[in-house]
Formats: C-alpha cells, sequence, structure tokens
C-alpha cells in the first residue's frame, strides 16, 4: 500500500470519518483539505438506491449549474451551413459539417461537447463507435440533439452538465473547482442532487439517495448528511 504523503495526512486528520455534514460545511471543509498547486476540480459522487440493469431504474438527465462548472469547455457544432452563424455567434469552438466528420472518422475527438440538428444523425451513426465510448454522441434526451442550435451551445458554455447512473448505481459529476467560493459550491452540490431527487423512478423502493460525498483532486471524499439534502 502506498505510503501517505504529509499532505494526506494533514488533509485526512481534518476529516471526521465518522460525521457527516450539511453541503455547505462539507464545501468548506473540501476547499480547506485541497493541497495541490492546480485548481482543482471538486466532484460529486451520489450512490441511489436504483438498479441500473432495470430499464426502468436507469437515472440520467441534465442540469445547468447556477455557477457552472469553472471548466472550460469545447464544443464542436456539427450543422448545415445556414447554422453556422447562429452557433459561431453562441460561442461554438468549432463550426461544421462534412470536414468535421471527416476529421472524426480520422479519430479526432478534442472537444468536450458535440451539438447537432436532428437531420444530421443518420450522418453521426457510423461513426457512434468512435464517438460513443468517449460519451460524445449527441442526444435528443441531453438537449445536444435540437434545432435551436444556439441555446444548446449557449447551455453547454454556461455550465450544462449531464449525467447518467454507472453500473454501481452511482452518479459521479463535476461540480466546480477548488477556487469557488464555498456557497458557490454548495449551490451548484445543491441543483444537482435536486435535479437527481426529482427524477427517482416510481418503481424504487426503500432509501434513494444512499449515500453523498464530496471530494477534489487528490482529496479525501467528505461525507454529506443525506437527511440535510
Amino acid at each position: 500500500m502506498a505510503k501517505l504523503t504529509k499532505k494526506q495526512k494533514e488533509a485526512n486528520a481534518k476529516v471526521d470519518a465518522n460525521s457527516a455534514y450539511n453541503v455547505l460545511d462539507a464545501s468548506s471543509l473540501v476547499k480547506e483539505i485541497t493541497n495541490v498547486n492546480f485548481d482543482a476540480s471538486v466532484d460529486l459522487a451520489v450512490r441511489l438506491g436504483v438498479d441500473p440493469r432495470k430499464a426502468n431504474q436507469m437515472v440520467r438527465g441534465v442540469v445547468t449549474l447556477p455557477h457552472g462548472t469553472g471548466k472550460e469547455v469545447k464544443v464542436l457544432a456539427l450543422v448545415t451551413p445556414d447554422k453556422e452563424a447562429e452557433a459561431k455567434e453562441a460561442g461554438a469552438d468549432y463550426v461544421g459539417l462534412d470536414e468535421y466528420l471527416q476529421k472524426i472518422k480520422g479519430g479526432w475527438t478534442d472537444v468536450d461537447v458535440i451539438v447537432t440538428m436532428p437531420s444530421v444523425m443518420g450522418k453521426l451513426g457510423p461513426l457512434g463507435r468512435i464517438l460513443g465510448p468517449r460519451g460524445l454522441m449527441p442526444n435528443p434526451k441531453t438537449g445536444t440533439v435540437t434545432m435551436d442550435v444556439a441555446k444548446a451551445v449557449a447551455d453547454v458554455k454556461g455550465g450544462k452538465i449531464d449525467f447518467k447512473v454507472d453500473k454501481t448505481g452511482i452518479v459521479h459529476a463535476a461540480i466546480g473547482k477548488a477556487s469557488f467560493d464555498a456557497d458557490k459550491l454548495a449551490d451548484n452540490a445543491n441543483e444537482l442532487i435536486q435535479t437527481l431527487v426529482k427524477l427517482k423512478p416510481s418503481t424504487v423502493k426503500g432509501a434513494y439517495i444512499k449515500s453523498i460525498d464530496m471530494s477534489s483532486t487528490m482529496s479525501p471524499g467528505v461525507a454529506i448528511d443525506t437527511k440535510t439534502v
């Protein structure tokens, strides 16, 4: 087992493993125990009482974080020529169609989100093996397949993220940066948690939100009291 560094030991000492905190206190503590020389991401891990193997218990959705993620999101808008101007004005980093389809076919995936139009989805189908594993395939459910390209691009740039429960029943999502004020991290965390609550499948019995942990890059996790959310 790897030895803990001095900073890791100091961080662990500040976290009471037997306690659960409210969201704001957890946000403050995560900031305090983050000791890396870069602006670390702050993540939330929410364990749900669902069985992801059952289609009627698959939890996925989108949420717009009030204060954004703190990350510069690179957006590719795959659109027809008549939509290029509005995509550019909305802030898309790359705009076009056939030339980018060819680049993707060649293995280029240097973007975070792809926004497109319903009429273009047929051309993206053959690229599913490249885009799918990287989480880049546009989806109407996440608002990335739409005729309102400008709004979709602006939403993504403004802090909209999509999430999906993994095979172990956990939703992982980045909710900001360690440089954020604690109250902004708390606002973002609460927005995600409340969105998850609204998405509770009707077939779930027993506890739905089983546990919530907040952490930053390389920090220990801080447990959040589920009763406070």
